[in-house]
């Protein structure tokens, strides 16, 4: 896009249905405000991302963001708030690196892509029982409890609660005796979370949260005390915590629009709220799926995502044109995931349900000409 292009107001204000996995949609309403504090926040006569990260306008910031994420997720005191760089995948290896010592073992239930990575990385650092061969069912369910083979020893278990590319979640965590840990990159917020059951919970922020550069932990404290002593300092949880998330510079812009993405889900009924809008959603587009034999899920019907909904057409000429007539309809980022193929419509919490009233018009329609 030229800078021309972004000056005239025509083309500026025009926005699409955006169902890209990540970075992802925002609501409007936090963006319409971020435009105004990157140019003036709270009448300092300065923008959010030109303050001083230890100055008392982000001090309230961030102080904010921490208050409202508790009351989102009903977080005790037991648990700390960190808003940590590196993304959901600096977790893959932080997590191990300060749990997972060598000569013990992890359980990892692998899901899809993402928990393959997660694997690779502990194994770094200690011995992995991989406690589900999601490859073996290509990756088309998550695990029942009966289905999980735990180490009867495991520091932790480590799952991914939602999976963004093949379209799978768990309705309820896994059942261990080890800490729970969990990654909810890409449906955090998105439905209420009992994070009393967990040790740590860890999202990056794009993809339901906020923009790339952030991640959420959420970490009980006692955890937080077993972490290892000898790392570096960036690498601590314990340091991170002891500094309030500001060991060192933080991504200062990503943690306000974080705390305003916290604050347009408290004025959007809660995670109930929330819940009930993403469940209507994504019924639009699979009772498309599921009314005829043209249009084949990727997950099966038991444990389908909210979140991310995966599908095929017949063929994968009929994806691409597919593909090529919905960016016409001002439909984008519905290509698939290149390890699953296809096609996906990710529907955030900010995405709008108009969207996918959109969506599955468009796609019966597909249907009755292509089928």
């Amino acid at each position: 896009m030229t800078t021309a292009s972004l000056s005239d107001p025509k083309t500026a204000s025009k926005r699409i249905f955006n169902f890209s996995a990540g970075p992802a949609i925002l609501p409007e309403e936090v963006l319409h405000q971020a435009q105004q504090d990157i140019w003036n926040i709270a009448g300092s006569g300065i923008g959010i991302m030109e303050h001083s990260h230890r100055g008392p306008v982000f001090d309230r910031v961030i102080e904010e963001a921490e208050a409202d994420c508790r009351k989102l997720g009903n977080i005790s005191d037991d648990y700390e708030v960190l808003f940590l760089q590196g993304g959901a995948t600096m977790q893959f290896a932080m997590i191990p690196m300060n749990f997972l010592r060598e000569g013990h073992v992890a359980d990892y239930p692998d899901t899809g892509v993402w928990t393959t990575k997660a694997i690779k990385e502990a194994r770094l650092f200690g011995n992995v029982n991989v406690a589900f061969e999601g490859k073996d069912h290509n990756y088309d369910h998550t695990p029942s409890d009966a289905e999980l083979n735990l180490s009867s020893d495991a520091v932790y278990l480590h799952y991914c609660s939602n999976n963004t590319i093949y379209g799978t979640r768990y309705n309820t965590p896994p059942q261990t005796n080890a800490p729970l840990v969990c990654d909810a990159s890409s449906e955090m917020y998105s439905r209420p979370i009992d994070v009393n059951k967990h040790a740590i919970i860890y999202a990056g922020a794009q993809k339901n949260l906020g923009p790339a550069g952030v991640a959420l932990v959420i970490i009980r404290k006692d955890m937080v005390e077993r972490g290892r002593d000898d790392l570096p300092s960036m690498l601590s949880y314990a340091k991170h915590a002891k500094q309030g998330s500001r060991l060192n510079t933080p991504p200062t812009f990503g943690i306000y629009i974080m705390g305003q993405v916290f604050k347009w889900l408290l004025n959007s009924g809660g995670l109930s709220g929330i819940e009930q809008r993403n469940n209507e959603k994504a019924k639009l587009i699979y009772d498309v799926i599921d009314a005829g034999d043209f249009y084949r899920g990727v997950s099966r019907a038991d444990c389908r995502s909210v979140m991310n909904v995966s599908f095929r057409t017949p063929s994968e000429e009929l994806d691409r044109k597919f593909l090529t007539e919905a960016a016409q309809h001002d439909m984008d980022g519905l290509k698939g995931h290149r390890d699953a193929g296809g096609l996906r419509a990710s529907i955030y919490n900010a995405f709008p349900k108009k969207g996918c009233e959109a969506l599955a018009q468009f796609m019966t329609e597909f249907a009755r000409k292509n089928g």
